[in-house]
């Protein structure tokens, strides 16, 4: 299994909407992530290991939009017309 890199913006998001729901077993699987690696990022940005976070400035995307993307994104990884 290969290793992904995520960038810290989508960390940033991944992590507000944990903060804002309360929830990062639901966040995570909205995004397909471990719960474990959710909250370790947490813990990351909490420690000021990334910087200090202006929550207000990162976009909240609808979770709606994210599963569409990624049900397409699964669909040309399928296609054998790569």
């Amino acid at each position: 299994m290969t290793r992904r890199k995520y960038s810290i913006d989508f960390k940033k998001q991944v992590v507000k909407e944990a903060k804002e729901t309360g929830n990062l077993a639901a966040v995570a699987r909205r995004y397909e992530l471990s719960a474990n690696m959710v909250g370790r990022w947490k813990r990351e940005f909490e420690s000021g290991k990334h910087g200090e976070i202006d929550f207000s400035m990162v976009p909240v995307l609808d979770a709606e939009e994210v599963m569409k993307e990624n049900e397409q994104l699964k669909r040309l990884l399928r296609s054998p017309h790569l």
